[in-house]
């Protein structure tokens, strides 16, 4: 059997993901365990959260995102941007089929998710905003 590729986290990628929530940090190391991805954002503060809105990335101005932070010590995004490497933005398929894999290492961590996919979690059905890279805490 081939020896799988071993992953390993950038600086950049492992300080916005220790931004989150203890299983969100979790669930994308063992994510990184199968597929090579990289974290486009975890905790966002309240002018990136209103460039994210303003340039249409968002739906939701401060402090309406769960990349927003508010509270005291020990708060965490409940929310990460998450690609797999190497990122295309343009490749919808290969985002659903690494969201696929987020989801089922998810179901046997006992992690509810919801994907920017598919906010309703039924059926892949157009939406009217797509965050493909997207992954929030239910």
């Amino acid at each position: 059997m081939p020896k799988r590729k071993s992953f390993r986290w950038s600086h950049s990628s492992r300080t916005k993901l220790h931004s989150c929530e203890p299983q969100l940090i979790s669930l994308f190391d063992d994510v990184l365990n199968e597929i090579d991805c990289t974290i486009i954002c975890g905790e966002r503060g309240c002018n990136a959260q209103n460039e994210a809105f303003r340039t249409g990335h968002s739906k939701v101005e401060w402090p309406h995102s769960k990349h927003n932070v508010i509270g005291g010590s020990g708060v965490k995004s409940r929310a990460v941007d998450v690609a797999p490497c190497p990122i295309d933005w343009n490749d919808r398929d290969r985002f659903m089929h690494f969201a696929g894999i987020v989801r089922g290492i998810s179901v046997g961590m006992g992690i509810s998710v919801r994907w920017g996919g598919n906010w309703n979690g039924g059926d892949l059905e157009p939406q009217r905003f797509d965050d493909l890279m997207h992954f929030e805490l239910k």
